[in-house]
């Protein structure tokens, strides 16, 4: 027979329950290393892609200086911000996930159709082609205006300018209304500084550990 000082000193016990929960307990599971806020990247690799698209469209630049955007989307665009929306899944953000993966890929598909695809569309059914393409892309960003009020100030503000700005492109290109282009290609370049500024205030408000610009934060607590 055991006494309290033998089970203390060979570390058995005569509780048969506390050998159960002993054995049952899972082993600790280790933490994944957090992981830096990809909105940062995402914003910038967005914004600096549309003001330069946006500043052809709008009329500002000559259209001749069209390759150097195709660059920045395959690279910045597409790459970077799909990369953004990548480690957006790793966070948990659905949100953040699925509009910088689904950008990251409009980039993508922009440059592959401008390298590609757009030389082998009838001359005449050019417009509509790029008309249906933005048409689809707008739809999208309307629909993602809704989540957005759930976000920050600055990304609804973003997603409220981008989607007029698809809405006027596609108008404008399945019609053949150069106006209509023009005045998305200014509205695009709004939609630019306001993913600029995204970009900056996350990157910033991260480096600094405090809030020096603001981003106001649109999601409530739920009242209980």
């Amino acid at each position: 027979m055991s006494t309290p000082t033998t089970a203390r000193a060979t570390g058995s016990t005569a509780d048969p329950t506390i050998r159960a929960n002993n054995a049952a307990a899972p082993p600790p599971v280790a933490k994944a290393p957090p992981v830096a806020d990809p909105a940062a990247l995402g914003l910038a690799a967005f914004g600096l892609t549309t003001f330069m698209l946006s500043m052809v469209n709008g009329k500002i630049v000559d259209a001749g200086v069209e390759p150097a955007v195709f660059g920045m989307a395959l690279a910045m665009g597409g790459l970077a911000q799909l990369l953004a929306g990548m480690w957006e899944f790793r966070n948990g953000n659905t949100f953040g996930a699925t509009a910088f993966t689904a950008y990251g890929a409009f980039w993508l598909s922009f440059w592959a159709f401008t390298q590609f695809y757009a030389s082998t569309i009838p001359e005449a059914q050019a417009g509509h082609a790029v008309g249906l393409y933005l048409y689809a892309w707008a739809a999208f960003t309307f629909y993602m205006i809704i989540p957005s009020f759930a976000t920050a100030r600055t990304v609804n503000v973003v997603f409220l300018l981008l989607a007029p700005t698809f809405l006027l492109l596609a108008i404008g290109n399945y019609g053949a209304h150069p106006d209509i282009v023009k005045i998305g290609g200014w509205l695009g370049i709004l939609t630019a500084i306001a993913a600029a500024y995204g970009s900056c205030a996350v990157v910033t408000n991260a480096t600094f550990g405090r809030v020096v610009l603001p981003t106001g934060p649109l999601a409530r607590t739920p009242q209980t």
